[in-house]
Order: structure tokens, then C-alpha cells, then sequence
């Protein structure tokens, strides 16, 4: 599988499954530089990460449950139950969504394979599929703040 890195993804559902960390490679885990929580590009404190820019808002309309082309990026599970969705901003950054609008995660512009809590934490990665489609990978803890 190659991995998205900075591409805005095509606009299709995205199945989520759970991963076994100690399965991943190494360059596609946590322990490697680029996908460290502590990086900076990679904190939710950074500008285009921030939950303080409008731009990772449900409020704005891009990222509203309510927008009609988020039905296209919904967020699935392998039995077909929706969880979510996603959305990119205007800097690149995948924003993840329950179904009610709340942010669960983001993937930053560029620099790493990897998803963030919204609280900063490493939680899984993006990978691509066939046809440009994409698989998100993600903890099992991280799959459960959908549920919440």
C-alpha cells in the first residue's frame, strides 16, 4: 500500500478499520520523527491543526454535518455503518468528524502519514488504496471517540 502524504483525498467513502500497532511498520508508526506527537508541524497547537481555526470548525460549512458533499466522505465501517466523515481545509489538513459534527482527529498538511487526536495523541494513519480511494487505520481507542 503507498500512503497518502499531503494529497487531498478523492472524494469517496473512507472504510475505517482498527490496526495492531505492534504490526506496523516502522515508518508508519509513532516512534518514526515525521509521525511523532511532539513534532511540531504535528500539534494541535499549530496554526492550520488548531482547533482554533475557524478552518476545523463544524460551524463552517465545509465541515458541517448538514453539507450535502459530506455525504460523499463519509467515514464507514466494514458491516457499511456510517461513523462519520471527513473533510479537508483550505491548508491540506484532513479533518475526521462524528456523525454529529464533533472533531475527532486531523492528519496535518504535510509531513507525515499519520492521524492526530484532537488532543494531540497519535492515533493511526491514512493509507491509500486502489483507485485513489483511502483506508483510515486507527487505534482502537481512537475508532471509540465516534462512538461517544
Amino acid at each position: 500500500m503507498t500512503v497518502l502524504m499531503g494529497a487531498a483525498p478523492v472524494m469517496a467513502d473512507a472504510p475505517l478499520i482498527i490496526l495492531d500497532r505492534t504490526q506496523l511498520p516502522f515508518d508508519l508508526g509513532p516512534g518514526h520523527p515525521e509521525n511523532n506527537p511532539a513534532k511540531p508541524s504535528n500539534s494541535p497547537n499549530a496554526s492550520w491543526n488548531s482547533a482554533g481555526n475557524t478552518a476545523n470548525s463544524s460551524s463552517t460549512w465545509g465541515n458541517r454535518p448538514s453539507n450535502p458533499a459530506n455525504e460523499k466522505r463519509l467515514i464507514i465501517t466494514a458491516d457499511g455503518g456510517v461513523l462519520g466523515y471527513y473533510a479537508a481545509n483550505a491548508g491540506g489538513v484532513l479533518n475526521l468528524f462524528d456523525r454529529n459534527g464533533r472533531r475527532i482527529a486531523y492528519r496535518p498538511a504535510s509531513g507525515t502519514r499519520s492521524l492526530f487526536t484532537v488532543g494531540g495523541e497519535w492515533c493511526g494513519t491514512v493509507d491509500e488504496g486502489h483507485g485513489g480511494d483511502f483506508v483510515l487505520a486507527v487505534t482502537k481507542g481512537c475508532a471509540s471517540r465516534f462512538g461517544r
